[in-house]
């Protein structure tokens, strides 16, 4: 038994040590990207682009209540050959409309993704070179809306935040 708690010892005794030099962080980095003075003419694109195509989109609607509208003021005299014809038409508009609206919400986060790219990167770097300057080895990321937060921070943790802020010029 002795025996046993000597060997337990002397293989936790180095970890311990080194968990001695291990410094630890937090911190939010969805305040961070709020502040970023970059995420309003991100939006500012973002908006610009959704009324483009919301205006898009209502053509193909009025375009679809048109032919719809047209559709059942035909007189029942029709031949069948023109009201099919008049359907395949209203078919291939809701089909247009449809696809356009898929495209749409592709695009878009297409978009969102390729302009708030550089925002991510430079928000990164900054942690990084913060992380860096104060030898942390490990920084949490607080921020309500990272899948595994972090439940517990210890009052000696060191919340580096606004230090990120400054680095990035940013109140």
């Amino acid at each position: 038994m002795l025996k046993k708690l000597l060997i337990l010892f002397i293989a936790i005794a180095p970890i311990a040590a080194v968990a001695q030099n291990v410094k630890l962080a937090y911190i939010d980095t969805q305040e961070i990207i709020m502040a970023m003075p970059e995420l309003s003419g991100i939006e500012g694109q973002i908006a610009t682009r959704q009324e483009q195509m919301q205006a898009t989109m209502q053509a193909l609607q009025t375009e679809y209540t048109n032919k719809m509208t047209d559709f059942e003021a035909l007189p029942e005299t029709t031949s069948e050959a023109i009201r099919q014809d008049r359907v395949r038409e209203i078919v291939q508009i809701q089909e247009r409309l449809q696809t356009f609206v898929q495209n749409s919400e592709q695009e878009l986060a297409q978009l969102w993704q390729t302009l708030f790219e550089p925002v991510q990167r430079r928000v990164s770097d900054a942690i990084k070179a913060v992380a860096d300057e104060g030898a942390y080895t490990f920084v949490f990321d607080m921020a309500p809306m990272q899948s595994q937060p972090i439940v517990y921070v210890s009052d000696s943790a060191s919340n580096i935040t606004q230090a990120v802020k400054t680095r990035l010029g940013i109140r």
